[in-house]
């Protein structure tokens, strides 16, 4: 999925840089043996590592170091800057790592370093089954095996596919921007090498908790030592005259995504129910596609409760600047062949309708197992159930968050980094999750991230002029920093996001 690397910049680390150069605290973005390189320094020590993020290629050197950790500016990915190991999602593969020399007041980079530490689980349950294979399981599955587990991990998944980019779904895949190759996380050969037993279009259809044993829908049943559910959401379903016409449409899935991709060939007009993120995605999507876009949304201002009024606004001026239509405060009554109806008797022409109305966890499985749920299945800080050796990660997981208290959010990289957090704690590792909610959303030029979780009510306050589309909001209950959602402020929600995990006072 990474973009092509970057052109080599700053000093040749092979030829030798002055110590000078490097503060203590910074980084310092340069090339060796044909490939950029960041160096940062620590007191006395340096370290070198790859410079180019391996999830979208974002570049390492314009992002924040936090102890020995990087964290890329552009999807919060996290590096070891001591051995290049990702240790934090989106991204899932390791950068290099690179050895210096010292040489009087210099230093040179003399060649990669293959030295990886050796990983012992504290604990190893007898085997791992992983009901999902989505964002949460296919993270745990990997660290499972980045962790030094060696035993049966089995993951299950009612998707066609293995685990693959969702989040592009409804942005760059979509608007055609994005090939095919993109798409999938890992090749078919990584799991088979990384000895992942996966089950595609198999679900899980019940959970023995007593036996501890998986039943599955061809039949099968499957043992487990520890279990995790990562059974993600389902869209909720339009209940309205002609919801099941052809050429009515959801997006979840690469097959959904796909079967848009089709009909929006041979469309002129779209309408998009829902002013969600997912609805605004498409729409944006759907634009780059040349159609007509109509959306119908039921609030007056888009994305109010999470972004606020001004940041909504801006999202909306963002899309209108692009031909999108709004009808705002509306909701559909019927679709037909050609048009769909709107409550207040508007007609609106289109060939292709896409609903994003929400979704709702798929927790039936877990409470026909007996395991606690109230809007999603309940878990402990270490994202254990009610149940012994069950986990919930992902879209399911309601979890007490240190900032916000119980919660459950639907986002991307938080799945896969509560998937990543399960599959330590299911080897022993008692580590809880604390980190704070991300997630990031795209609309033509206006890009959006967010890190924390705001109640909806929280008070937004706009930092400097958002017309410049380079500025934060954030988000208080009383003098509480709940959120901060940057537009074209990369760097500020990085730093953002530190200080939200320390409670420290917030300053951009």
């Amino acid at each position: 999925m990474a973009e092509n690397a970057e052109k080599l910049e700053g000093p040749d680390f092979e030829k030798g840089c002055e110590l000078d150069k490097l503060a203590e605290g910074e980084m310092l973005l340069g090339h060796a043996f044909g490939e950029p390189v960041l160096v940062a320094r620590r007191g006395d020590e340096l370290f070198a590592i790859g410079a180019t993020c391996t999830h979208y290629g974002g570049p390492l050197a314009k992002g924040l170091m936090v102890d020995c950790i990087v964290r890329c500016p552009w999807h919060h990915a996290r590096f070891d800057l001591r051995t290049g190991a990702a240790i934090a999602a989106p991204a899932l593969n390791d950068v290099a790592c690179y050895k210096i020399d010292k040489r009087g007041e210099q230093f040179f980079i003399t060649g990669k370093s293959d030295k990886k530490p050796a990983r012992k689980p504290k604990s190893s349950p007898a085997s791992v089954v992983i009901i999902g294979a989505g964002a949460a399981g296919g993270a745990a599955a990997e660290m499972l095996r980045r962790q030094g587990y060696d035993g049966p991990v089995t993951m299950v998944g009612a998707d066609e596919f293995l685990p693959y980019d969702r989040p592009n779904l409804s942005k760059d895949y979509l608007a055609g921007n994005a090939p095919d190759e993109w798409i999938p996380l890992r090749a078919g050969d990584f799991y088979r090498e990384q000895k992942i037993e996966t089950l595609t279009k198999t679900s899980a259809k019940a959970i023995d908790t007593k036996k501890r044993q998986v039943t599955l829908s061809d039949g099968r049943s499957l043992g487990y030592g520890a279990l995790l559910l990562a059974t993600g959401a389902e869209p909720v379903r339009l209940e309205i005259p002609g919801n099941d016409l052809p050429h009515v449409c959801y997006l979840r899935t690469l097959t959904d995504s796909r079967r848009i991709i089709d009909k929006a060939k041979n469309a002129k007009c779209a309408v998009v129910i829902g002013s969600s993120f997912i609805g605004l995605e498409v729409a944006w999507s759907l634009r780059e596609r040349k159609l007509e876009v109509a959306v119908v949304g039921k609030h007056a201002v888009p994305l109010e409760k999470v972004l606020g009024r001004d940041l909504g606004n801006l999202v909306r001026e963002t899309h209108e600047a692009h031909g999108v239509k709004f009808h705002l405060g509306r909701m559909p009554s019927a679709i037909q062949d050609r048009q769909v109806k709107l409550d207040d008797g508007t007609t609106l022409k289109c060939d292709l309708v896409v609903v994003g109305i929400g979704v709702r966890p798929n927790t039936a499985l877990a409470e026909e197992a007996g395991i606690a749920t109230d809007n999603g299945v309940l878990v402990n800080e270490f994202l254990e159930t009610t149940v012994p050796a069950v986990f919930a990660a992902g879209d399911i997981a309601r979890w007490p968050d240190p900032r916000a208290g119980r919660i459950r959010v639907e986002h991307w990289v938080v799945a896969q980094r509560q998937g990543q957090t399960a599959a330590w704690n299911m080897l022993g590792a008692r580590a809880p999750f604390t980190l704070p909610p991300f997630f990031w959303s795209n609309h033509f030029d206006l890009h959006i991230h967010y890190v924390g979780h705001g109640s909806g009510k929280d008070r937004a306050t706009v930092l400097g002029d958002l017309k410049t589309k380079h500025t934060s909001v954030v988000f208080r209950d009383g003098k509480k920093v709940t959120a901060v959602a940057s537009v074209g402020a990369d760097l500020e929600n990085l730093k953002a996001e530190v200080a939200l995990e320390r409670s420290d006072e917030f300053h951009l």
